[in-house]
């Protein structure tokens, strides 16, 4: 099993919770795991937006998130880990899914650095 770190960009996130990163299955759909290790919200407009990551979890309930509404002033970026890193699963059938919101249309970059296949 190869540890693959990978970095996943989503431009234009909207105003709907939206897929910015799906755990695969591991071969033969068997359970993967993925280690989120940096989210970065940037917001490109003139204006000040908010930012939201969800983690839709591969149960089917105990979803999450990890922040909610977070001010990014225009032109700044929001590192939403600090420092923590999330573990997010796939267990062979069900995925775990990172998702993202903004307040305004269009006006979030999302950029998210992950250790896949550990």
């Amino acid at each position: 099993m190869a540890n693959d770190f990978k970095r996943v960009c989503t431009p234009s996130v909207g105003t709907s919770l939206a897929a910015i990163y799906t755990v695969p299955a591991g071969a033969g759909s068997s359970a993967l795991e993925t280690i989120v290790i940096g989210i970065t919200l940037a917001n490109k407009t003139t204006t000040g937006i908010t930012g939201s990551i969800f983690i839709d979890n591969e149960d089917g309930s105990n979803d999450v998130y990890i922040v909610k509404d977070a001010t990014i002033p225009p032109g700044a970026s929001l590192e939403v880990m600090s420092g923590n890193k999330l573990v997010l699963m796939n267990d062979g059938s069900n995925a775990d899914v990172l998702k993202a919101s903004c307040s305004v249309t269009n006006s979030l970059d999302c950029t998210v650095t992950i250790l896949e296949d550990v």
